[in-house]
């Protein structure tokens, strides 16, 4: 891909004007759900007993789905409380073969759902950050219309609910914004085979040139099945390879000839700089019959901590963040089109950044897609409740797992973070169970991917981590050198001065070499003049009083030789935080170009990773060029 250019090294997707709302795991034949459904509130919580999942004539109102009720873009802009919601829709069918499933899938509905097809009961789940299917096959009635209803329960006062930031007030304070109620990511309807592949995962072994593969089909074959896997890079043949199958799940290493020798390691592995992704082809066969066939992509690539260094393909890497509410004015957590989502990580790339800090949500799998596409790394965080009980440790658990397992394959995801400034363990200092729920929360997620550091709670109160994530909203550069100018000031900060007024270590913590990264920081408000309120760390009068502090932050930063990667607050202004380098609305308050300039500058902590990227991106437009050559020659 040409880093400046934005145009993807593969396309990983069927030819389609669609994006498929799982990138990562495709079909051809699905039908989108994504439009005008009927709708209704149920403050009372009345439907269940009055059976609205057989009354159409209940559903008093259209919404536009996927977008929450509270947001403009769904056509109510419904910011009350109304902690049960109902949708309804009626849907044809396409062609079946015989023996066929139809599946329903949800990208996402907070928090509780349920779902009926002509009345009858096909799907429960919990969870307002993760997708869920429902096999409607056995609830379908003849060959017309479907009536589909879901019915969305999401108490905006029960504080044990892994909610990020969604305000519990009737209006967005402070740092909180309007709730996410309902349906808030794609809806829509595949059609499967009886027995089909129902999971794929990924795990790259660069040191040794192998791809480990792991299917899992939705049940056990009557016989014994055969697995053929197809792998291509730009069009070149990486591997065909064929495997028995004679249970439900397979286990196979691929070996891929390429990545054995290491001069041509760079044309294969995954980097911001060059993003090369492996399209891959799976045909499920029965002796030469086709029983199923998806699409799917990877990227291979290594990320680690080593030597107080984040490490990206076996070298120092220094990571350039910004932190991101992905939040919208018209649609809330809800982007607006698919074409939002592209948009945004291109402009994260063109201010300079090479990552992204999801904030507080669990972003659309469209918006993985295009990071893994265009080359933005980013730290996926969990959305955190905030109270400590058994019911909010046993929510978030729960649904970090399907996190875990919904993102495992992206290779633009490089950090995993549960838990960020203790939230929802408001006593993390003073009690040993909310200590224990935070370490046991780092285990968990390392054994269930050892492939990418943990950080266990970012910003302070260290308990267990492979990275130390600092956030410090000093206001000038001068004090930003006085705290990391060396290792002796960056010991002397983390133990004394708490930044954050919070003790950064805790008793029983002993430093183990971890990188250390100013993980939040800025969060600089320029307010205009007619703005009635806004909130920021600092507020500058004009633009020029603002590009002047991000340069003498950032340089400060980059300044210091032991700060491993940053992470700038933040991208975009959102609600009533107005501390952002674009506007709600995604138009730049300073130049692009300046800010890149000051974001790429190179560090004294990693010197050689911009000069790296710019040698690699060279040698792919020289790579191009030569392989357009070739074609021209060919023909």
């Amino acid at each position: 891909m040409d880093d400046q250019s934005g145009q993807p090294s593969s396309t990983a997707q069927p030819p389609s004007s669609r994006l498929h709302p799982r990138p990562q795991l495709t079909r051809e034949r699905w039908d989108d759900l994504c439009g005008v459904w009927r709708f209704a509130h149920d403050d009372g919580d009345r439907g269940l007993q009055e059976r609205w999942f057989e009354r159409p004539d209940v559903f008093d109102q259209d919404i536009t789905v996927p977008y929450p009720p509270e947001s403009r873009a769904s056509g109510l802009r419904a910011t009350g409380y109304h902690p049960v919601v109902w949708y309804c829709r009626s849907v044809s069918l396409g062609p079946q073969e015989e023996g066929g499933r139809v599946l329903l899938h949800f990208g996402a509905v907070d928090y509780r759902a349920r779902v009926w097809i002509n009345g009858q009961l096909v799907a429960e789940h919990e969870g307002g950050h993760t997708p869920f299917t429902a096999d409607i096959t056995g609830a379908l009635q003849g060959s017309g219309p479907q009536v589909i209803v879901v019915r969305a329960e999401d108490d905006p006062h029960d504080l044990a609910q892994p909610r990020g930031k969604q305000d519990w007030e009737r209006q967005p304070h402070s740092i909180w914004y309007h709730r996410t109620t309902g349906i808030w990511q794609p809806v829509w309807l595949e059609y499967v085979p009886q027995t089909f592949i129902a999971g794929l995962r990924w795990t790259p072994d660069v040191e040794h040139g192998r791809l480990g593969l792991h299917i899992r089909l939705n049940r056990t074959p009557d016989q014994p099945l055969r697995v053929r896997v197809r792998l291509s890079l730009r069009g070149a043949r990486l591997a065909d390879d064929t495997y028995t199958l004679d249970g439900r799940e397979l286990t196979r290493e691929l070996v891929l000839h390429r990545m054995q020798f290491k001069d041509e390691r760079s044309d294969i592995l995954w980097s911001p700089g060059r993003p090369n992704l492996i399209d891959v082809q799976l045909t499920l066969l029965d002796e030469d019959r086709v029983v199923d066939e998806v699409g799917s992509y990877v990227g291979m690539r290594t990320v680690g901590v080593r030597d107080g260094r984040f490490q990206l393909n076996g070298s120092a890497y220094y990571l350039r963040l910004v932190l991101a509410q992905n939040y919208w004015p018209e649609s809330h957590l809800a982007a607006p089109d698919e074409a939002a989502l592209r948009r945004e990580v291109e402009l994260v790339k063109a201010l300079g950044f090479n990552g992204i800090r999801i904030h507080q949500k669990v972003e659309d799998p469209r918006f993985l897609y295009w990071c893994d596409v265009l080359g933005l790394m980013v730290w996926g965080e969990m959305a955190n409740a905030y109270i400590f009980t058994p019911e909010a440790q046993y929510r978030l658990t729960r649904e970090w797992q399907d996190v875990l397992l919904r993102d495992y394959n992206h290779p633009c995801i490089v950090t995993w973070v549960p838990v960020n400034e203790s939230w929802g363990v408001p006593n993390l200092e003073g009690d040993r169970a909310q200590r224990a729920f935070v370490r046991g929360l780092y285990h968990l997620t390392a054994a269930l991917d050892p492939t990418r550091p943990v950080i266990g709670n970012d910003g302070w109160e260290v308990v267990e981590g492979d990275i130390l994530g600092v956030h410090d909203y000093a206001l000038d550069g001068d004090t930003l050198r006085e705290r990391y100018g060396s290792a002796e000031a960056l010991e002397h900060t983390l133990q004394a001065v708490q930044p954050a007024r919070r003790n950064f270590y805790l008793a029983g913590h002993h430093r183990k070499g971890e990188p250390v990264m100013l993980t939040e920081f800025g969060g600089l408000s320029h307010a205009p003049g007619d703005a009635e309120h806004w909130w920021g760390y600092g507020t500058l009068p004009d633009t020029q009083a603002l590009l002047q502090s991000y340069e003498d932050l950032l340089n400060a930063v980059l300044d210091s030789p032991v700060i491993a990667g940053f992470c700038y607050t933040q991208l975009t202004d959102t609600e009533q935080e107005t501390n952002g380098l674009l506007r709600a609305d995604r138009t730049p308050k300073l130049d692009p170009a300046q800010i890149r300039a000051v974001t790429t500058r190179v560090s004294k902590a990693v010197q050689h990773d911009v000069i790296a990227e710019i040698h690699a991106l060279a040698d792919e437009r020289q790579r191009a060029r030569l392989r357009a050559q070739q074609a021209l020659e060919d023909e």
